[in-house]
């Protein structure tokens, strides 16, 4: 049995920090998928840079988008959704089998945004109306002002991926703006269920301490930040506020699971 299938048996979902046009031309991406149990993708402007500089897969349909009058950013975006709309077609089968659990990809807004929460909303609802993919995360950082951005997002019901998160503090209001999102839809009577994951930044802690700690703490800072972050996390499931928007979500499907059985007799 591969490693990656035995990682991925035991219950961990192992997602690429990667893509590249060739990714997907060559069929490596699928053979991730197939034979190495990889469930899921990720990306930012930073690897779609290095993507384009290091290769010319890009060269023919950026000329094609500049002769069309598109340049910077909106160019950018084209060439990024082309891509993560082709990778989460070839993940769709695993979103379909763990019935959205996994099998997602994720896109992030303009880093320029980062502190703009009215133009963060209005970049988040056009990707994701543009992707019209079910399993497409849109990455809103977890500054103060993505907070608002968030909660509007998840109650809009997009998917949402919160990056630029770095300890539990931080993980802690993310998902109290999530919660939010879904409190207001469920006061909507809107379903309560909307996909979305917190991403924490773990080896950036090591790398920020390296060469000033003993040996000894080497490589453990990010793993004690990482369990910190956990703990809140469980901390939110046991609460009474998470009890409230499950029930919901329960009472919604059990509703929806009754109208498809009345439409099948």
């Amino acid at each position: 049995m591969k490693p990656t299938r035995a990682f991925h048996d035991l219950g961990q979902s192992l997602w690429l920090d990667n893509i590249t046009r060739s990714l997907l031309r060559t069929e490596e991406l699928w053979h991730y998928i197939n034979e190495l149990s990889v469930t899921g993708l990720t990306s930012n402007p930073t690897i779609f840079d290095h993507a384009i500089k290091n290769s010319t897969d890009y060269d023919e349909a950026i000329k094609r988008k500049l002769a069309q009058g598109k340049s910077g950013e909106k160019l950018f975006f084209e060439l990024a959704l082309e891509d993560l709309t082709e990778a989460a077609d070839l993940f769709r089968s695993v979103y379909d089998q763990t019935c959205g659990v996994d099998g997602w990809v994720s896109l992030e807004v303009s880093p320029l945004l980062a502190h703009d929460t009215k133009s963060t909303i209005a970049e988040v609802k056009d990707l994701h109306a543009r992707a019209q993919r079910p399993n497409l995360f849109i990455k809103i950082p977890g500054t103060k002002e993505g907070l608002p951005a968030i909660e509007e997002a998840i109650f809009a019901g997009i998917p949402v991926n919160v990056t630029l998160l770095f300890n539990d503090d931080q993980y802690i209001a993310a998902a109290e703006a999530f919660m939010r999102g879904v409190e207001r839809r469920i006061d909507a009577r809107l379903k309560p269920e909307v996909g979305s994951v917190a991403s924490i930044f773990v080896s950036r802690w090591d790398v920020a301490v390296a060469g000033k700690v003993p040996q000894a703490l080497d490589n453990q800072l990010g793993i004690a930040v990482a369990k910190r972050t956990y703990k809140a996390y469980l901390g939110l499931l046991s609460s009474p506020r998470w009890m409230r928007a499950y029930n919901a979500r329960a009472i919604h499907s059990k509703h929806d699971a009754g109208e498809h059985s009345e439409s099948t007799r």
